[in-house]
């Protein structure tokens, strides 16, 4: 056989290896089909088309240029190209390749489709739904279509076609990756329990076999363990954010007299982080550190982002700049410790970090779970939220602080306005349960409880946040289906944060969501004065709020249970005696407990980032640590 025919015969295989999404064999074959015989257009297509599938994106677009400038009417190898921009971050130039490509052939489905996830990545919402309303209308039973143009209608709070949309998608394809979890969350969003035990049976069991069931943060709200969330953040961090080489040997000792600090969010504005954390940014001790913004969230010129860019030494807006832009701009910059104040929650942007933006990374506040990942070196916690038996469930090395992993801003302002209960729509007389947590946090199991607390206590309310319309009419249908009227669920619309702080003043006891707990809501709360009831949870995010009542004073408040939760809280309800004891005990603890000492707070981090550079620079691998009190 010559080299033709065996270049021939190895192409033939690679058609099979894609056709069974094998993307590493089809590689293989494909080097050896270029090797014997170099520049063939169909050869050099498929071939970044199969290193593409495998985020090896550099490789790709050499072979995607080649391709086109072999055959410029090539309009798979400008496909390629355009996808090696969307996965470059260029989204702009992507448009303008995809643009190409459907001028050349305005009838390939997969076109659209990434055209659309190109537009999303835009926030061209409108857009990006055309472009997968004419990928489906060329092929039917496009399921990643269907599945992204759900995830679209979701991102617009149209929950009711994201829903159908997902449906869709599985149907046509089951194991449709991270279709599960993003149904899943739809549906918790709108509080629609129909065989919702089901479902979470489902993506749990997914997770554990391996497959890609769920985003990390959209797992946190399932019923679970530290191992099964682990699990899910090490498959996603792979697949999606893989480690992109800079490891600890190709970083640098810093020669600094101040330790430089850069923090990185999408969250430097009127937002539940910088809430928490503008007092630590603003107290961090200058003779020692040197703190720097990393901002690739909105530029909204709001009082807070205005506080916030006095607060940082260097204040750098990268929303225009790339993931590896950005990693390279911080290693540039000689960042010694870059926090990520995101994880995985939305607008994050993991790849950075899987570019090591620093000799040193740690997992920070923003998200209540491991990463997964090996280029995460710490993520900062408590004893309440990782005690000593779960940390092998976590990628990152943990570093311990006294009190509570959670800082808070001593400064923040409570409005002096005084609601009351008719502006809250709340009746005059009767006891005021509350729970201004997200919606989607609430499950069956905890609802069951509040509904018998109600039934028990005449005449009380519950007092909810409204998310969306679509889940305070299902939520007053279930109370309807467990005998409560749907009138003593009442909800609160959202309200800037003094104004949303002062009408805690109108409600008498906090109840919490027991799988994933109120975490800046828990602290909004004690600040207010108003006393939670929680329950410790299995998982990170389910210890929260029990980690919060014990820096703030109040462990009594803490349930093991759900039946001492709920006798807890029924106790507290029919004792005013025992409420009046608690909210004065509470206003006490509040002017010094460790929860709301902001400038402690700053010490303890600031002691544990300096531990963390001392084991670097020694040559010395990340390890657990304890900041002690």
């Amino acid at each position: 056989m010559n080299e033709f025919e065996s270049a021939k015969k190895l192409f033939s295989e690679s058609l099979v290896f894609l056709t069974k999404e094998d993307y590493a064999n089809a590689e293989l074959c494909l080097r050896e089909a270029d090797r014997l015989t170099p520049d063939r257009v169909s050869v050099l297509t498929n071939l970044a088309a199969a290193l593409l599938k495998q985020n090896k994106v550099a490789e790709a677009r050499r072979f995607s240029e080649k391709a086109v400038a072999l055959d410029r009417d090539n309009a798979e190898g400008w496909s390629n190209l355009a996808n090696c921009l969307y996965f470059e971050q260029d989204y702009p130039r992507a448009l303008i390749f995809f643009d190409k490509v459907i001028a050349l052939n305005a009838n390939l489905p997969e076109v659209w489709l990434n055209r659309g996830n190109t537009c999303r990545q835009l926030a061209r919402h409108d857009e990006a739904l055309a472009n997968y309303g004419k990928a489906i209308e060329i092929k039917p039973d496009f399921a990643e279509a269907w599945f992204s143009r759900g995830g679209v209608y979701a991102d617009l709070q149209r929950y009711d076609e994201a829903m159908s949309d997902y449906d869709e998608a599985m149907n046509l394809k089951t194991d449709i990756a991270y279709a599960a979890g993003d149904r899943l969350n739809v549906k918790l969003h709108i509080c629609n329990w129909n065989d919702i035990a089901r479902d979470f049976d489902e993506v749990r069991r997914k997770t554990e076999s391996g497959l890609k069931t769920s985003s990390p943060f959209y797992f946190l709200a399932v019923p679970s363990t530290p191992a099964l969330q682990g699990k899910c953040a090490e498959i996603y961090a792979h697949d999606k954010y893989p480690d992109q080489g800079h490891g600890h040997d190709q970083a640098r000792k810093h020669a600094h007299e101040r330790m430089r600090i850069g923090y990185f969010s999408a969250d430097f504005h009127n937002h539940a982080t910088a809430q928490l954390m503008a007092g630590v940014f603003e107290r961090h001790d200058r003779a020692k550190f040197e703190v720097i913004a990393f901002s690739f969230g909105p530029s909204a010129q709001d009082a807070m982002r205005l506080r916030l860019a006095a607060a940082f030494e260097r204040f750098i807006d990268v929303g225009t700049r790339t993931d590896a832009e950005i990693a390279a701009l911080a290693r540039n910059l000689e960042v010694d410790i870059a926090v990520d104040l995101k994880g995985f929650t939305q607008d994050a942007r993991t790849g950075i970090f899987a570019r090591r933006a620093a000799p040193v990374q740690v997992n920070y506040l923003g998200y209540p779970g491991t990463m997964g990942a090996g280029y995460i070196d710490y993520l900062v916690a408590d004893p309440v939220v990782i005690p000593p038996e779960h940390v092998q469930h976590y990628a990152e090395k943990i570093v311990y602080l006294p009190d509570s992993y959670q800082v808070n801003d001593s400064t923040r302002q409570i409005s002096d306005r005084l609601f009351t209960r008719a502006q809250a729509n709340l009746p005059a007389e009767g006891f005021v349960f509350c729970c201004f947590n997200n919606n989607y946090k609430i499950t069956p199991d905890v609802f069951d409880i509040w509904m018998r607390l109600l039934h028990q206590i005449e005449g009380s309310v519950l007092w909810l946040l409204e998310d969306n319309a679509t889940a305070a009419r299902n939520l007053r249908q279930e109370a309807t289906k467990r005998g409560i009227s749907p009138t003593r669920l009442v909800f609160a619309g959202r309200l800037d944060s003094s104004s949303h702080l002062a009408r805690h003043r109108v409600a008498d006891l906090f109840l919490d969501t027991p799988h994933y707990n109120a975490h800046t809501t828990a602290s909004d709360a004690l600040w207010a004065g108003l006393p939670v009831v929680t329950r410790l949870g299995a998982t990170f995010a389910g210890r929260v709020a029990a980690g919060l009542l014990a820096a703030a004073g109040l462990p009594e408040l803490v349930a093991k249970t759900a039946e001492q939760y709920e006798s807890l809280a029924l106790e507290i309800a029919g004792n005013p005696d025992k409420l009046a004891a608690l909210r004065q005990k509470l206003t006490v603890n509040r002017a010094t407990c460790p929860l709301f000492n902001t400038s402690l707070s700053a010490r303890h981090i600031e002691t544990a980032y300096t531990m963390m550079w001392q084991r670097y620079c020694a040559g010395l691998p990340p390890d657990h640590m304890y900041v002690e009190s």
